[in-house]
């Protein structure tokens, strides 16, 4: 069988209640796990929270560990560049920018961007929401820039993006090559949109993948086989537009140690993904 679970990254999603980041990230190079996104929580990791050496300290089990931190995320309920509401406009971005701050100092290469919401009874007219994403993007490219990281848009149900064609042509009316793309394969199975569609769309800007399950009457990040999506085809569909980046298993779960490996397992039976980690070693 190619690969094993170490193949896979992890988000540390289902871990943000009962763990700290340091230790985490320990926890998780017990398990063999390498590639690493960090969320951004209080309590878990808070940029504001963290001292010069909280930092250091994040910084050494990175390297002592032989981690590969791919990105810094965070749950995108709490934020909102698109917000109509401009101190929460500014909240945002003043949270992004601390988030950008801290991937620089950790070495990291991307910093997952929600586009933004709106609001969903009465929505703003999209002008407004894409001028407003505009407007935050004029302030974080500078500073993912001089950060030394990468902003990654991500496709996101309740987004006023959600949709790949959607960021596609918002990335594509800002201009430039700044801004990269993570591709949820729940979040669009969720927003009904088909998975290979969406891949083959985003193909020249895809440079991370999130898998989770989750069914289609309650938003979910559930482990591997309890919602409805396609897990060989979409493997198929990477294989196809020839992505060799990281499968990053972001699944939110009571008993993460076990559903995150379970759902490794489940996916390492199947021959798709057995030739995307033969590809892309």
């Amino acid at each position: 069988m190619a690969g094993d679970r170490g193949a896979f990254g992890v988000n540390t999603y289902g871990y943000i209640y009962s763990h700290e980041a340091t230790a985490c990230l320990s926890h998780l190079a017990d398990l063999g796990y390498r590639d690493i996104e960090l969320m951004m929580y209080p309590g878990h990791v808070w940029p504001a929270d963290l001292s010069a050496s909280d930092r250091r300290a994040l910084l050494r089990v990175i390297n002592d560990r032989g981690l590969r931190l791919r990105t810094l995320n965070m749950p995108n309920l709490d934020l909102n560049i698109a917000a109509a509401n401009p101190e929460m406009r500014a909240l945002s971005l003043k949270n992004l920018l601390e988030i950008i701050e801290l991937a620089g100092e950790l070495g990291c290469p991307g910093v997952v961007l929600g586009p933004g919401k709106p609001n969903p009874l009465f929505p703003n007219p999209p002008d407004h929401l894409m001028g407003w994403f505009h407007a935050g993007l004029d302030a974080l490219i500078p500073a993912a820039a001089k950060a030394g990281t990468r902003l990654l848009a991500e496709n996101m149900p309740f987004g006023f993006l959600p949709r790949a064609d959607q960021m596609m042509e918002a990335l594509a009316a800002y201009g430039g090559d700044e801004v990269g793309i993570v591709y949820d394969v729940a979040n669009a199975v969720f927003a009904r949109e088909d998975p290979i569609a969406g891949l083959n769309r985003v193909r020249d800007k895809l440079e991370l993948v999130h898998l989770s399950d989750t069914g289609l009457d309650a938003y979910r990040h559930d482990p591997v086989g309890r919602g409805v999506v396609n897990f060989a085809q979409f493997a198929d569909g990477l294989n196809t537009v020839g992505y060799t980046g990281a499968a990053m298993l972001e699944i939110i779960a009571e008993q993460p140690d076990r559903e995150i490996a379970e759902s490794a397992d489940q996916l390492l039976e199947m021959a798709p993904w057995q030739t995307f980690f033969t590809r892309s070693v």
